[in-house]
């Protein structure tokens, strides 16, 4: 499976000489299912994932979190991400 976010996030970090993502995936009781999501710790810093998913599509929520936090990389931190 592709996986442009997270391989790019993996790239910045590497390119920056910052320790590498990495990501937890948490999950949240919902009635009678699951709902999935991702959190990554990059710079020091855990960054969630925007949305929660079924269990059948955890690597978008791990895609979801590295998107999320390349975009928090490029506008709080002078960490190049071009």
């Amino acid at each position: 499976m592709s996986t442009p976010w997270q391989d790019r996030l993996t790239e910045v970090c590497r390119q920056n000489q910052i320790q590498a993502p990495h990501f937890q995936i948490v999950s949240d009781r919902r009635g009678g299912r699951t709902a999935w999501s991702s959190v990554v710790t990059v710079y020091g810093r855990r960054i969630d994932a925007r949305y929660w998913y079924d269990g059948k599509n955890i690597t978008n929520a791990r895609e979801d979190a590295a998107e999320a936090a390349l975009n928090w990389l490029s506008s709080n931190t002078n960490v190049n991400t071009n």
